[in-house]
């Protein structure tokens, strides 16, 4: 292989890099505690600080008897403010952007994204792959292709300010020396419609050195399969050199052996945890679970237990108090001017030197129709145990209550669209309840006690999710598939018209 400056110069560009965040990493407390007063400091001429007597807030405790936690729809009347054009409303002068996402309660939500917060988007991405190449040696993926699966980057603007979707707005920002790199074209990534877009992605591709293929595995699955009907041939004979796969926005477990089998091997992986909000962790070790949290960032965060969120005053926390493998809701403070931020997601530590998240569910996906508190990684993990080492492949799944069945006690309601589909549904249903069962006393105990009966399967046919998705106008982008709802709104739509026969 030629000798490539790019990749020769990666690896000691990633070795500075990797030194830099040691230093915030092992410093975690002081570097959150220096963020804090950043943050305070910053904000207290602003119409937020005012209102929320920044000046005399010094500690800790300050701020939580000052600023309570709200979700978006509490924050609206000053984001409303902003969005009109007024400046130092949340943070000092106007947002750069706004990014737009489509809320489930509140319809379109803008997030606003400033000049401070904006570069630690970019930069943490950037860290992610940086860290991977001073872990692993493993440069010479920088020369060939990369895809990065994403929202059409074309901006709109609302009262001077830049609107888009996030993955489009970061579109702008990809650094120079990986422009040339860089795929899909300009033109194929401004295409609306998805299914047109993924097609015009694989046409361009093919031909191609492809080293590195990011996005949400949902969308990137649709991507392998279009180029295996295409060509005959798995994901890894086409691009022989691509071994990176680069993913975020869901877990990649109920994934992973889909994704093996349509690669035709094993490729490496680093996970990202990007939102509108703020990029807040990223996996930084291959052989260690968890991502890592980034304190240095200009983003405060706060923790609640999950099981006392909806308590009437319930104890916030910052990261020095947290435990290991404990459910907490994460809340947001940052230079973006989000203050006491509830983004709607549950975190648990997998490390605390240096400090590693994982994504365990959102507050709002769970179930807990009878009491059960049933969350998204314990049913992403009964689903891999029970599957394990058989020949049954999952596509794509989401579990629901049943409250009214025809006959019989309640239950759980798992729709499931498989590409290896089990010689006995029974079979699979047992051992997903009993690897259920392993992890929540709560379900346990009203199964014992008869107000359920135990989970039952229900077959969606072959890309059933992906029409239920294109229905609501969510193909592709930043769209995912709730793993679980407290209701049956998915579960209807579903069974109405995405079931196999």
């Amino acid at each position: 292989m030629m000798f490539s400056l790019k990749s020769a110069l990666a690896k000691p560009f990633a070795y500075i890099i990797k030194k830099s965040i040691l230093k915030w990493a092992n410093n975690p407390v002081e570097t959150q505690h220096k963020v804090f007063e950043n943050l305070i400091a910053e904000a207290k001429h602003t119409q937020f600080g005012k209102d929320h007597d920044f000046s005399n807030i010094k500690t800790h405790a300050d701020f939580v008897s000052r600023v309570p936690v709200r979700d978006y729809e509490d924050l609206k009347p000053y984001v409303e403010r902003v969005v009109a054009g007024e400046p130092d409303v949340l943070w000092k002068g106007k947002p750069i952007y706004f990014a737009k996402t489509s809320g489930t309660t509140s319809g379109a939500k803008y997030i606003p994204i400033t000049k401070e917060s904006m570069p630690t988007h970019i930069e943490a991405a950037r860290n992610a792959i940086l860290m991977y190449i001073a872990e692993t040696g493993n440069a010479n993926f920088v020369d060939g292709k990369m895809i990065f699966l994403q929202g059409s980057p074309i901006l709109h603007e609302k009262n001077g300010i830049q609107l888009g979707r996030l993955s489009g707005i970061v579109a702008h920002f990809v650094p120079k020396y990986l422009q040339k790199n860089r795929m899909p074209s300009w033109e194929t990534n401004c295409i609306e419609d998805w299914e047109t877009k993924v097609d015009a992605i694989v046409e361009e591709t093919l031909p191609e050195n492809m080293t590195v293929i990011s996005g949400i595995p949902s969308w990137v699955q649709m991507y392998f399969e279009k180029i295996q009907q295409k060509t005959g041939k798995k994901v890894g004979e086409v691009f022989q050199n691509f071994n990176l796969f680069i993913f975020g926005g869901v877990n990649y477990e109920p994934y992973r052996a889909k994704f093996e089998s349509l690669i035709g091997r094993k490729v490496d992986s680093i996970e990202l945890y990007p939102a509108s909000e703020g990029f807040f962790a990223y996996q930084d070790q291959q052989k260690e679970k968890g991502m890592l949290l980034q304190l240095n960032s200009g983003m405060f965060y706060e923790f609640i237990k999950a099981d006392e969120f909806f308590n009437e005053q319930p104890t916030r926390i910052t990261i020095k108090d947290v435990k290991l493998h404990t459910n907490y809701v994460m809340i947001i403070s940052s230079t973006a001017g989000l203050w006491a931020y509830n983004i709607g997601d549950t975190v648990q530590f997998t490390s605390l030197a240096p400090y590693r998240v994982i994504v365990s569910g959102r507050i709002k996906h769970f179930i807990s129709a009878f009491g059960e508190h049933v969350i998204g990684k314990e049913v992403e993990q009964a689903l891999k145990e029970a599957v394990e080492g058989s020949s049954v492949q999952v596509s794509e799944f989401t579990v629901a209550p049943q409250i009214n069945p025809t006959k019989g006690l309640p239950y759980h309601e798992w729709f499931i669209e498989f590409e290896n589909e089990p010689q006995d549904l029974g079979i699979l249903a047992a051992k997903i309840e009993t690897a259920l069962q392993a992890q929540n006393s709560y379900y346990v105990d009203l199964i014992v006690g008869k107000v359920l009966q135990p989970l039952k399967i229900t077959v969606v046919k072959k890309n059933g999710f992906q029409e239920y998705m294109k229905s609501l106008g969510k193909l592709g982008g930043q769209n995912k598939i709730p793993r679980l709802a407290n209701d049956r709104k998915i579960a209807d739509a579903l069974t109405k018209n995405n079931l196999t026969n």
